[in-house]
């Protein structure tokens, strides 16, 4: 990464007093809200550039934005102390000359020393409680995320792909296993326990961009590069469960993981597996990438968005293409059914999405939704009446959909989201990120944990798809990312909706 200032900051350096020096490498908080130390028209990033330091600019930016509040912080907190001194100091004196007026004596003895005491330990608990006050939004921003292990435990890694994985699911049947889907042509169907590879389908020909299973029958459905989906069967045997591994080991979440080389992945990829090449049927009618698909409600149906700016409704049973669902300014990003109901939404970079209404076979109503202002990345159905969309523009929105007119909730990051899930029974929204964190959220908006990343834990580069398990009382939640692993985490609902 370069360093700012170039050459020119080193020969200026070296000119410097020693004691100039070190005074230059230390922190010092600066005065934002004073406009006596910047001139006018100077921004704070032209102030940091004949700085000598290895940071890079944005990061300093953010670092002197955080210092600067909290110097704002003590400053208010100075303040009132300075007011709360002087109401101390004209207490003191009206009660020094009431005291001299009606006793005579000495205004520190007696019932005047019993009154002042008490007055003063009314303004001193005062303080106390402003003190706290002012100081707990500071505290709260510096909190330590030594928390969210408890919360949040790693299960298990799944490696084996050659590529990265762009998305993950859960079967909805018996036996429970978690598939992938790669851009190395394949998709891969594990044990969640154990971590083993248990099938291999390998039928495209392009990178496998989604991966969905029937709701009550062992099959996959997947979007492919090659321009096509495809319905597949599998039959998989679990193995025995193997005990839990070790994850008691400390580790710094916010560490970067970024010494561990890209490709380097722990463990070992799956060793000879069954592998299904032929599709039960191939959906061929798109002219461009197939990036995502989905199963409507009941199984009979499936609808596929295509990098050709349109999505497809198919029969299952014949292959047939129903119906072409166009309107979109630019390619799909993704597409979702709601899990009761014959509705569907998909997203695009035309930074909308679009509700598809089916459930009148003979009205097939559209409305588009323009709540963001950069490319949706995925637009996903609740148990409930809500959508949830998440964008590139670093925003994720919860919709109403009985009033879509505006989003009732906003969740604003500090990266692009990627394909969002929401667990079904406490409709938590976990979202993953480019810069390679993952976040939970309620669906009013609130925080409530990050999972850990580590050079020990968690995903080397960006996370692309998170994926929710709920079975057997136990809350599962599982990402993929291009690191070309995905991992699987245990998530202490209960200990979370305390932390709430």
């Amino acid at each position: 990464m370069p360093v700012e200032g170039g050459s020119s900051s080193g020969s200026t350096s070296a000119a410097r007093h020693p004691k100039q020096k070190r005074k230059a490498h230390s922190l010092s908080i600066r005065r934002t809200n004073s406009t006596e130390e910047r001139p006018s028209g100077v921004h704070r990033g032209d102030m940091l550039e004949g700085q000598d330091s290895k940071l890079p600019l944005t990061l300093r930016n953010n670092l002197l934005d955080l210092f600067g509040q909290i110097e704002r912080e003590f400053e208010n907190l100075y303040i009132e102390n300075l007011e709360l001194r002087r109401e101390i100091e004209s207490l003191n004196e009206r009660l020094t000359g009431d005291g001299q007026a009606v006793e005579g004596g000495d205004p520190t003895k007696g019932a005047l020393k019993t009154k002042a005491s008490h007055s003063t330990s009314q303004l001193s608990q005062k303080l106390k409680t402003t003190y706290k006050a002012s100081t707990s939004k500071i505290v709260s921003s510096f909190k330590a995320t030594t928390g969210s292990r408890a919360l949040c435990q790693l299960l298990k890694e799944y490696v084996g792909h050659r590529d990265g994985i762009w998305d993950l699911g859960v079967t909805r049947t018996q036996p429970v296993v978690l598939g992938t889907a790669s851009a190395d042509h394949s998709a891969l169907l594990w044990s969640i326990e154990t971590g083993k590879c248990l099938l291999r389908y390998a039928g495209h020909a392009g990178s496998v961009n989604s991966i969905k299973f029937h709701p009550t029958e062992q099959m996959a459905l997947t979007a492919s590069g090659d321009q096509t989906a495809h319905i597949w069967r599998y039959m998989v045997q679990l193995p025995a469960p193997q005990p839990p591994p070790d994850v008691s080991a400390p580790c710094d979440d916010d560490q970067d993981s970024s010494d561990r080389e890209e490709g380097e992945v722990d463990g070992e990829g799956p060793c000879e597996v069954p592998t299904v090449r032929v599709a039960t049927a191939t959906l061929k009618s798109h002219q461009g990438v197939v990036i995502a698909a989905d199963w409507l409600v009941g199984g009979r149906q499936v609808v596929t968005a295509s990098w050709d700016r349109a999505a497809n409704l198919y029969e299952v049973e014949t292959s047939e293409l129903v119906n072409t669902l166009t309107g979109h300014d630019q390619e799909l990003t993704h597409c979702c059914t709601h899990p009761t109901q014959r509705l569907v939404v998909t997203s695009s970079r035309d930074t909308t999405f679009r509700l598809w209404d089916f459930r009148d076979p003979s009205i097939h109503s559209v409305n588009v939704f323009q709540g963001h202002t950069d490319t949706v990345t995925s637009a996903v159905f609740t148990v409930g009446d809500n959508v949830v969309s998440g964008s590139d523009d670093r925003t994720v929105k919860v919709w109403d959909l009985k009033n879509m007119r505006s989003p009732i909730a906003t969740i604003r990051t500090d990266s692009a989201v990627n394909r969002i899930s929401v667990s079904a029974n406490q409709r938590i929204i976990a979202l993953p990120h480019d810069n390679r964190q993952v976040r939970l959220f309620d669906m009013s908006g609130v925080r409530l944990a990050r999972l850990p990343r580590s050079n020990r834990m968690g995903h080397r580069r960006m996370v692309c798809c998170t994926a929710w398990n709920e079975e057997n009382q136990s809350c599962n939640l599982f990402t993929c990312g291009f690191d070309r692993q995905a991992i699987g985490w245990n998530i202490n609902i209960p200990a979370l909706l305390q932390e709430k």
